[in-house]
């Protein structure tokens, strides 16, 4: 077989160590691998690129499809911006990929059995990073949620349990509350979880969720969510599962993937010889199978998994009764080149055998083009810097000046702030800030229809009466649903 381009970056504090010790096992087992190597993280930050990658590293990104990087340290103060976000969104890595194994009694955990996986959606949410500061006193993030990236990751997380031979996929949302936003993706998720009827599915409020994965993880399998609950719960499950320090993940692409460890460059440990390489190992193992090397891949994690069983351990893994031997970087990947071939006795030995990327292809596609659904304007929310100086009983003060903007077929329908109703009918006794929320819809009643010219009278009216207004939300109806929250 012909060898396989990677792009390998060797980051900074403990990753150009860690990256060796890596690169080390990997040649030993046979990997195919012709590597091109590119400078990133803090050399490239101090040298004036925020972004911390130089624009001719992109090319070599793009041109092997395949990134093994080592953590890299962002240089404290404003200006610099998240290398990981930059790559993950700038070449589309939409499926974040976390397992999450103990490796009982040899790294101490709570739960002896988990083995649970984390599909984590990676590029949306309000990880778009869309904020802005609209009043004194109120901040707003924008929470993003597409159909075509829920179909993507939800239909990925089905498929990485077909290929791996996982038996159940979870997901976990917020809808009870967000119901538009996380009801998309829940909805999604129902919809997608009918093409493989051989697979169990079923879901979870990520709160209550949460709870029970921190209680009996043994109870899941995969588990798929949003940007934001997948970031938190990944390394909630890599850490009782034993330690963050011990898990890689991926980063996949339509076209592109990164592979890394999830922990940091650890700064201070850096040229000592102490740290744990296994983090970034176990992310080379994800790429290995990525590659479709998983012979190479069975090879060197069993290796790894006997290393870890005859208690050849580096400091961070080190307890007297357990472990046989304290060992460096170095020494550990020198450990596991001298176990290839043999397996582990105690834990399980992993068969990458069935995940070639030929016998796994998806029948489905990742996402669907749907004819766009009737769209029709309804309405218009119109947000409000208004203050008078208290934080309690000014809402019918402001319903009054508001009320008297009606006209040219729109009526001030409710007014809400933080999302709770306060007039008509508030209690004065309802917290409010300086940020208000003015619902209006056509005089005929909700649902009916009204031009954007209407909209525009009314903001001249909102001007013309000295009220700051602050942003708008259209309302619409699609095929006659509504769209915006009550």
């Amino acid at each position: 077989m012909s060898n396989v381009p990677i792009t390998v970056a060797h980051g900074d504090g403990i990753g150009p160590e860690i990256m060796a010790a890596t690169l080390h096992i990997l040649k030993e087992a046979g990997a195919r691998l012709d590597i091109e190597t590119i400078e990133i993280g803090e050399k490239v930050y101090l040298a004036g690129n925020s972004a911390g990658i130089a624009p001719e590293s992109w090319d070599s990104l793009r041109r092997t499809k395949v990134f093994l990087k080592a953590p890299i340290t962002t240089p404290q103060g404003g200006g610099f911006s998240s290398l990981n976000v930059a790559v993950r969104k700038t070449l589309g890595l939409y499926a974040n990929v976390r397992p999450c194994v103990s490796y009982h009694p040899f790294v101490e955990t709570k739960h002896p059995v988990m083995d649970v996986v984390i599909v984590r959606e990676n590029e949306e949410d309000t990880y778009a990073g869309i904020e802005y500061r609209q009043t004194d006193q109120v901040e707003e993030c924008l929470k993003l949620i597409s159909r075509p990236g829920s179909e993507k990751i939800v239909r990925y997380a089905f498929e990485y349990a077909k290929k791996f031979d996982r038996k159940k996929v979870t997901c976990f949302i917020k809808d009870n509350i967000m119901k538009r936003t996380d009801g998309l993706f829940h909805r999604v998720f129902d919809e997608i979880a009918k093409d493989y009827p051989n697979i169990e599915a079923d879901h979870w409020i990520v709160d209550i969720g949460s709870a029970k994965l921190a209680d009996t993880p043994e109870n899941f399998d995969v588990i798929v969510m949003p940007n934001l609950y997948g970031d938190v719960l990944s390394d909630v499950a890599a850490q009782i599962a034993g330690s963050v320090g011990l898990a890689g993940s991926s980063n996949i692409g339509e076209k592109i993937a990164m592979f890394e460890a999830i922990h940091g460059s650890a700064p201070r440990r850096a040229g000592q010889n102490l740290a744990n390489p296994s983090g970034l190992f176990l992310g080379s193992i994800l790429m290995l199978v990525h590659i479709n090397q998983p012979d190479v891949a069975e090879a060197a994690h069993n290796a790894w998994l006997r290393t870890i069983e005859d208690g050849v351990h580096t400091y961070d893994m080190y307890k007297e009764g357990v472990s046989s031997e304290k060992v460096g970087t170095k020494e550990f990947a020198e450990a596991v080149v001298a176990r290839l071939g043999q397996k582990p006795e105690k834990l399980k030995p992993v068969n990458y055998s069935a995940a070639s990327a030929e016998s796994s292809a998806s029948e489905k596609p990742a996402y669907t083009i749907r004819e766009p659904k009737k769209k029709e304007l309804v309405g218009v929310d119109v947000f409000l810097d208004w203050w008078k100086g208290s934080f309690y009983g000014v809402a019918d003060e402001l319903g009054s000046l508001v009320e008297a903007l009606n006209g040219d077929g729109l009526k001030l329908m409710n007014i809400a702030n933080r999302g709770v109703k306060v007039y008509p009918g508030g209690l004065p006794d309802t917290f409010t800030v300086d940020h208000w929320r003015c619902r209006f819809v056509a005089d005929a009643g909700e649902g009916t229809a009204i031009s954007h010219s209407k909209i525009n009278s009314l903001l001249e009216r909102f001007d013309s009466a000295g009220l700051d207004v602050i942003k708008t939300e259209n309302l619409y109806n699609f095929d006659g649903v509504k769209g915006y929250s009550a």
